[in-house]
């Protein structure tokens, strides 16, 4: 079936002319201005920032900054990621990232004068009318400036961050964007990017599998001590930021973005490693299926079955709007508005960023996807995945810009909650066995990912942090941290692991979110509950999902969930219901490969 949707995102509509765009450079100059502008007013010794008008400007100018700068960021992160060689688009990042840390600093002496009022005067500021949509967003911003830095050292330390910190991180894309990755296939050479070698991880042929795996592990060795400096500064500038502003816990920050207690971050791991035994039930009986005593990293994320055709973009596309069309119209509208006006690249090409994403334009009020597609399981899951992100933005755009400022970990709810029902869907309506053997497969590799992979980040990343602390920590000590931490999060069940993964993982990279990965177990196991929830109650909870995703960026985790739900998310109940209701799953799994 020959595709007709677009393949290519259309950033034209947003900024025309790419890196080269007059019109983005004219957004950025005005930006530029209208921070001095902020910077200005903040800095006046006797702004009474207990003025209602003064304060419902400046808070008006704080929001129009907000939302444009996103669209900035927004706009550079696609440049980017479409093609890792635009040396215009870098230097343009770089640019943005100034004009970032120039708000932050604004930011920083605005919560002076926040920290200034009086709590009487403070109470009674928020329960003016124009400000009791985002007092819980003005109520944080005040509580996390009295945990910071006085704000001259904050501004400071943004600065410095520009060329410091954030550098660090882009270098991930430099690396990126040189590796060339050199496979025998079909009898001919090729160069793979590292997006298109990541998708042959999935190839149906072990020996394609275990050569890529073998070729990806040669090419990331190459570059480990330089990754290795990157990560080993962007550590130690997090530690001794934290250190200055007296933070005694790596998991601080995170969880104080994710707006959750690490109580309840400690009881989700808990109910995971309370049925790791299923999850490793799963790993044999797949080793078994492809034929070898114990699955290898190559193996993970092998297909098992012989249904391996594969799927069109434009079929994906009809099969997402309607599986979303049964559970809300809305979406389904909505996913078609997304495939039509091309807001997607999924194109397989070479020069592109590995991985996918979805980001917001706040001003265009539009999102776009990003992702290379390759017409296997995986892809059509991703699709679902990032149209879920996208969809969460769609129904908060008439909201506050302050109250738009949804953590990672309730983001990623939506996007587990979208890919949800499109797997659900389809393992139901399998027209054999052998159908519905695969597409529970693939169902299961989620939950391997999930409660496995990104556990074995997670811990990666805790223990690196403890031997920072004592100095610089070389390449080879990372290979080994990342060992045991796989060993650990997949209880030892594989033959053998891939060393490097800290050096080819981007999320290690990223300065905007530290421990950028347990934020997707509780966005799944989330996800999860939500969507047992609107299974008991059918169509009528259409709009109180929509409900659910427009608070989750005006209360806290635990809150939402008692709010929307009734439920207490701090207690290894709760998520051993949702991990229970992923790994039953497996019980099918299992009874289905009994024969074979």
């Amino acid at each position: 079936m020959e595709n007709q949707l677009p393949q290519r995102w259309d950033l034209d509509v947003i900024f025309p002319g790419g890196s080269e765009s007059e019109e983005f450079a004219s957004f950025l100059r005005l930006q530029e201005t209208d921070i001095a502008a902020l910077q200005a007013q903040v800095a006046q010794a006797d702004l009474h920032l207990e003025n209602k008008e003064t304060f419902l400007h400046v808070v008006s100018l704080v929001q129009s900054l907000a939302v444009r700068i996103k669209q900035a960021g927004a706009f550079i992160s696609c440049l980017t990621a479409q093609n890792v060689k635009d040396e215009s688009a870098k230097q343009l990042n770089g640019r943005v990232k100034t004009i970032s840390a120039s708000y932050s600093a604004a930011l920083s002496s605005w919560e002076l004068h926040l920290l200034a009022i009086d709590e009487e005067k403070w109470s009674a500021l928020l329960t003016e009318e124009e400000l009791q949509p985002i007092a819980f967003s003005l109520q944080e911003r005040r509580r996390r400036a009295k945990e910071k830095l006085p704000a001259e050292q904050e501004v400071l330390a943004s600065d410095l961050a520009v060329d410091g910190y954030h550098a660090w991180g882009d270098l991930y894309n430099t690396i990126v964007g040189r590796i060339s990755i050199e496979v025998e296939l079909d009898g001919e050479t090729k160069h793979l990017s590292v997006g298109q070698a990541a998708n042959l991880m999935s190839h149906p042929d072990r020996k394609v599998r275990e050569h890529v795996f073998a070729k990806w592990q040669e090419a990331w060795g190459k570059e480990t001590e330089l990754c290795a400096m990157a990560l080993n500064h962007l550590g130690g500038f997090r530690l001794a930021l934290y250190r200055h502003r007296g933070w005694d816990s790596i998991l601080r920050e995170p969880l104080e973005i994710g707006r959750m207690q690490e109580k309840t971050l400690d009881a989700m791991w808990q109910a995971i490693n309370n049925r790791k035994d299923k999850l490793v039930a799963y790993l044999n009986r797949k080793a078994k299926l492809l034929g070898v005593e114990k699955l290898g990293w190559a193996d993970v994320g092998a297909p098992v079955g012989s249904q391996t055709k594969k799927v069109s973009y434009d079929e994906a596309a009809a099969m997402i709007v309607e599986h979303f069309g049964r559970f809300n119209p809305n979406m389904a509208q909505f996913a078609q508005r997304a495939f039509d006006e091309a807001w997607i690249e999924a194109e397989d090409r070479p020069g592109k960023r590995p991985g996918g994403f979805c980001t917001s334009f706040p001003v265009s009020q539009q999102s776009r996807i990003f992702m290379t597609y390759a017409g296997n399981a995986s892809n059509v899951s991703t699709l679902a995945h990032e149209l879920g992100h996208a969809y969460h933005q769609q129904v908060m755009w008439h909201l506050p810009a302050l109250t738009q400022n949804y953590a990672m970990n309730v983001a990623e709810t939506a996007s587990t909650f979208a890919e949800m029902i499109l797997a659900d869907a389809a393992v139901k309506n399998a027209a054999s066995d052998e159908e519905r053997l695969v597409l529970l497969e693939d169902k299961l590799q989620s939950v391997i990912a999930f409660f496995m992979n990104i556990q074995a980040r997670f811990l990666f990343e805790k223990n690196f942090y403890e031997k920072r602390k004592q100095g610089l920590v070389r390449a080879a000590e990372l290979d080994q941290l990342m060992l045991d931490a796989q060993k650990e999060a997949y209880d030892d069940a594989l033959a053998d692991y891939e060393p490097h993964f800290w050096a080819s993982k981007l999320h290690f990279y990223i300065t905007g979110y530290p421990f950028y990965n347990f934020p997707y177990t509780f966005g799944y196991l989330f996800s999860m509950s939500v969507y047992a929830r609107a299974l008991q109650e059918g169509e009528s909870f259409a709009a109180k999902y929509d409900a659910l995703l427009q608070d989750t960026g005006r209360m806290r985790v635990e809150d939402l969930a008692q709010k929307h739900m009734g439920e207490d998310m701090t207690t290894v109940e709760f998520w051993q219901s949702a991990v229970d209701l992923a790994v039953a799953d497996i019980d099918e799994f299992l009874s289905l490969t009994e024969e074979k």
